[in-house]
């Protein structure tokens, strides 16, 4: 392969273009922002909200860029691990895993990786903006840019010349529109409207929590009804500069506002490790944003589609923040981009093997993350098949993993994304989980007595 563009230099695209410097002479970045880690993807909000990357993320980053978690936090990031993660299911704490987490903000994140991939001397960097595809016998063999102080449909144009073309553009890419304006239909669209809110605080960091790096607080999924919704959810997290980032999220009319003071009075109310970090310094205001639905367009429904073309990260699937799993999503995708060209694919085919391979753990995302979304009041459906029957499964394996550690080891490395969610369901796991319930039902009984 001569040359590849990537669409986009934020998460996905640097790690599309990574794999791909393994693959071609020449890997050209497109972003029509300066990649200074700074200004890229400057029109997402959601940027500067909490983010920690998952175990599998952090396993994939370091394949991809052996010797980048040391380097992390070596340059003030976190690595949280064992106790020093905490996770509560309504005011409970649960057992400690054994799951490690990277916690940073994404800039600081991002700014390390693209130093990472820029250093690669196959990839370089064009300050653009993309137009259009240039497409000609069946595949995509170039992109038209322009410079990106330009009107939106500037008369002149430049043209890459590509064999293969990468759309990491997230969730403001116009692929579909560029598609169909070249004889190519969309890809089909599923969608789940969540109006969710999210805001997110810095707090100085001192050693108020010497033994914690992360604390998450989710609701009960017991508890949850229309009266009494019980979706709000608080995280925080140690990250660089020694700050705390404290986020909060809430659905439909649950969502946080911008107002310091409230809160810092949703700090005082909330679980132990938030309520000692309610006095500390606030570093820089509320950041809020909103999420108004998930997606994923879902490529191997399509009976045709253009040779030289591939997608990744938010341009595919775009699941709800709470759950963390964008940026590990994007790696594990970047990973079967990996396998799809290590496998030598035909030049006279499209990607049709990389687009199962990225549908297989998308899927894995979607599933999970739209079932727990399907819990809250105002999300209407669809439900799956069964969901009353797995919902209460789920119920039961959730409150078993907050005192039994084999039930959770094997929660978590599915909430991590490390193991098929097929795994709760195992007869093993159902029944160490049923057990733990009954112990727990007779023990409540005994002490009534």
């Amino acid at each position: 392969m001569e040359r590849a563009v990537v669409l986009g230099g934020s998460y996905a695209g640097l790690l599309a273009a990574r794999i791909l410097s393994s693959h071609a002479a020449e890997v050209l970045i497109v972003e029509q922002d300066i990649l200074d880690g700074e200004t890229v993807g400057r029109g997402a909000p959601h940027r500067r909200q909490l983010h920690v990357l998952l175990d599998m993320g952090r396993v994939l980053l370091e394949r991809f860029f052996p010797g980048i978690t040391e380097e992390l936090v070596r340059d003030g990031a976190h690595l949280g691990t064992g106790s020093t993660v905490k996770l509560y299911v309504g005011d409970v704490m649960k057992i400690p895993a054994e799951n490690s987490m990277i916690s940073a903000t994404r800039p600081f994140l991002e700014d390390h990786i693209r130093r990472r991939v820029l250093a690669l001397p196959n990839v370089k960097t064009l300050t653009a903006r993309a137009h259009d595809l240039v497409s000609s016998g069946g595949r995509i063999s170039g992109v038209r840019v322009s410079s990106p102080g330009d009107s939106p449909a500037p008369a002149t144009q430049d043209t890459l010349e590509a064999d293969l073309v990468v759309d990491a553009m997230g969730r403001s890419t116009r692929l579909g529109k560029w598609l169909e304006q070249h004889g190519w239909q969309q890809a089909p669209l599923d969608r789940l409207k969540l109006d969710l809110g999210y805001a997110t605080a810095f707090f100085h960091r001192g050693d108020e929590l010497p033994d914690t790096v992360i604390a998450q607080a989710a609701p009960n999924p017991s508890s949850r009804s229309p009266e009494a919704p019980g979706n709000a959810s608080v995280a925080l997290a140690a990250v660089e500069g020694k700050r705390w980032a404290i986020a909060l999220t809430g659905y439909a009319t649950h969502r946080p506002g911008g107002d310091p003071e409230q809160f810092r009075d949703f700090m005082r109310q909330s679980v132990l490790p938030l309520r000692e970090l309610a006095e500390c310094d606030m570093v820089g205001g509320v950041e809020n944003s909103s999420f108004k639905e998930s997606w994923r367009r879902d490529f191997t429904r399509l009976s045709r589609f253009p040779r030289g073309l591939v997608v990744i990260g938010d341009a595919m699937a775009s699941v709800n923040p709470l759950y963390g799993q964008g940026l590990t999503l994007a790696a594990l995708q970047a990973s079967a981009l990996s396998a799809y060209l290590q496998s030598k694919p035909s030049p006279h085919d499209a990607a049709w093997g990389y687009f199962r391979r990225a549908a297989a753990v998308v899927n894995v995302a979607w599933q999970m993350a739209a079932f727990a979304d399907l819990a809250q009041p105002h999300v209407t459906g669809p439900y799956p098949r069964g969901y009353e029957v797995l919902r209460r499964v789920n119920e039961m394996v959730t409150a078993a993993s907050i005192s039994d550690s084999r039930v959770n080891q094997v929660l978590m490395d599915v909430l991590h994304l490390r193991t098929h969610p097929k795994a709760l369901t195992r007869p093993t796991v159902l029944l160490r989980a049923a057990q733990t319930m009954l112990c727990h039902r007779q023990s409540r009984i005994g002490r009534a007595g």
